[in-house]
């Protein structure tokens, strides 16, 4: 996409702005919203988006446990210089300084020996066995340091979607291997896969399907469309609608908005200036159309600033807990976790939802650092507790805002560029395809894992995974049928899901179940 803005392109963001009006009727709203916002259940449902920017490790997420899947697991994953095969369900962590007793090796902080055994989780649903495997009954479990997720899988909020990706049409390894089907284009590219997760399409689309949901719902915020869909991680072609345009929120301080120079009570050392400034700034009576079209979009802006810092300011929103401090549980050090802090926002955000008139949101949420060809065990681990930690927390400020648990009124999910290889490099993996996510929430039918596990294992000793194609899993799920499933639960009819999906009719399945 061209960095330059035409003056068309201006004036339909100026457009997407306008439904803002002036800050008069947020002050009514404001008014009308401490009495009204804790008295029952508003009209509402939100999508979060939760980015794991860089690929994220599927297969040291979301394990197979059963003998036959587990042996070939460990079996690939415990080699190099520094193995990332984890320890089986019920290992007993290993102190540093001492000698695990599976491998041998004195453990470390940073090792898996030191962690424990994977954290067993049994869904309500028996997985399939797939081909290439001789399990009677597959079992599962969760990274060690996932235990707040092993308890919202139990609880029944938190659902997992197994091996999904990017796929133009269900495919199968000899299809692949003869490239007799059509392929994603730029398969295992982190910036042309990040793009088709969130927009269907490479590097340099413009819209996203979360925009494209948004532009569905967003007369339903009657003067607040510009907070349909609302990004705390930047910039992100997931929430670009065809008319809906994202709003960016800063995370943890307040105010949520900040316009330097333009908002205090003073400016270099002068009350006035502030005013001065904001004068200069959305001064519409400018030779130029595009400096006048540019003011007007300031001034909007400006305005929308005003009312989210005052949506915030309000009691519903200050009650909503700060995110607990984050111990990183390789170095026992506090670190910040960004990601609850970003969800923090969103949490602020939903509370505020009243105040601001808005009824449908999609939020953008992210964390990078997942691109873990080295170091993996020194990465992922941290990484996977930020998100446990995050989603536990969010999870529990949703619970009770102004008094009502509005967990069931927002569908959080996790999304990532790929998942990785299958086998390690000696400390870390590489780019793949087919990944598992999770999916919470209080109308989410949790508690199980959806689509299809599949084998696993690499091609050695003659056994042929059908599913591997160079260490890579090809998905048995699409994004396209991950994204359906959640715009059905957000409102959007059939029709409108195949205009937004239109490889959807490629695949039998249309709709998950998982929501």
């Amino acid at each position: 996409m061209s960095g330059v803005m035409d003056r068309r392109h201006l004036l339909r963001l100026g457009g997407a702005f306008s439904g803002l009006g002036v800050a008069a009727p947020f002050a009514l709203q404001l008014a009308a919203a401490g009495s009204a916002a804790g008295q029952s259940a508003p009209d509402y449902k939100a999508l979060v988006c939760v980015f794991l920017f860089g690929g994220n490790d599927s297969h040291n997420t979301v394990l197979a446990t059963d003998q036959d899947s587990w042996g070939r697991y460990f079996a690939a994953r415990n080699t190099g210089a520094d193995p990332i095969a984890l320890m089986p369900p019920g290992t007993a962590p290993t102190p540093v300084g001492q000698t695990n007793a599976v491998t041998g090796r004195v453990a470390e902080a940073d090792m898996p020996e030191a962690w424990g055994g994977v954290l067993p989780i049994t869904p309500r649903t028996a997985q399939p066995v797939p081909p290439g495997t001789t399990a009677s009954t597959r079992t599962f479990a969760l990274h060690p340091f996932l235990g707040p997720l092993q308890t919202l899988f139990s609880q029944g909020r938190l659902a997992i979607l197994a091996n999904v990706g990017t796929l133009i049409q269900p495919t199968t390894k000899a299809q692949y291997q003869a490239r007799s089907v059509s392929l994603p284009t730029s398969l295992f590219s982190h910036n042309d896969q990040q793009s088709t997760w969130q927009a269907l399409s490479t590097e340099g689309a413009r819209t996203g399907w979360g925009g494209r949901f948004a532009d569905l719902v967003a007369g339903m915020n009657g003067q607040s469309t510009l907070f349909t869909a609302v990004s705390t991680g930047g910039n992100a072609v997931f929430l670009s609608g065809q008319s809906v345009v994202q709003y960016q929120l800063s995370t943890g301080a307040q105010p949520a908005v900040v316009i330097s120079g333009a908002q205090g009570a003073s400016l270099f050392g002068s009350t006035a200036a502030p005013g001065r400034v904001r004068d200069l700034i959305t001064d519409t009576n400018l030779s130029s159309s595009f400096a006048a079209d540019y003011s007007t979009v300031v001034a909007r802006s400006i305005s929308a600033a005003g009312a989210v810092n005052g949506a915030f300011a309000q009691p519903i929103v200050t009650g909503v807990a700060a995110a607990p401090a984050y111990t990183n549980p390789i170095t026992g050090r506090t670190e910040t976790n960004t990601l609850a802090l970003q969800l923090q926002t969103v949490a602020r955000m939903i509370a505020a939802s009243a105040t601001l008139g808005v009824r449908r949101q999609v939020f953008f949420v992210s964390l990078g650092g997942w691109d873990t060809h080295d170091f993996q065990n020194t990465t992922q681990p941290n990484l996977l507790a930020k998100v446990a930690h995050a989603l536990s927390y969010f999870d529990g400020a949703l619970s009770s805002i102004g008094g009502i648990d509005r967990r069931s009124q927002v569908t959080t999910f996790t999304a990532s560029d790929f998942s990785r290889t299958f086998s390690t490099n000696g400390d870390g993996t590489d780019h793949a395809w087919g990944g598992h996510h999770f999916i919470m929430g209080g109308a989410v039918n949790g508690g199980d894992i959806y689509g299809q596990y599949p084998t696993l294992g690499l091609d050695v000793g003659g056994f042929n995974n059908p599913d591997n194609v160079g260490g890579a899993l090809i998905p048995t799920t699409s994004v396209d049928q991950y994204g359906a499933t959640l715009g059905r639960w957000f409102g959007a009819s059939d029709a409108e899901i195949d205009i937004i999906f239109p490889r959807l009719r490629n695949f039998g399945t249309r709709y998950l179940g998982f929501v």
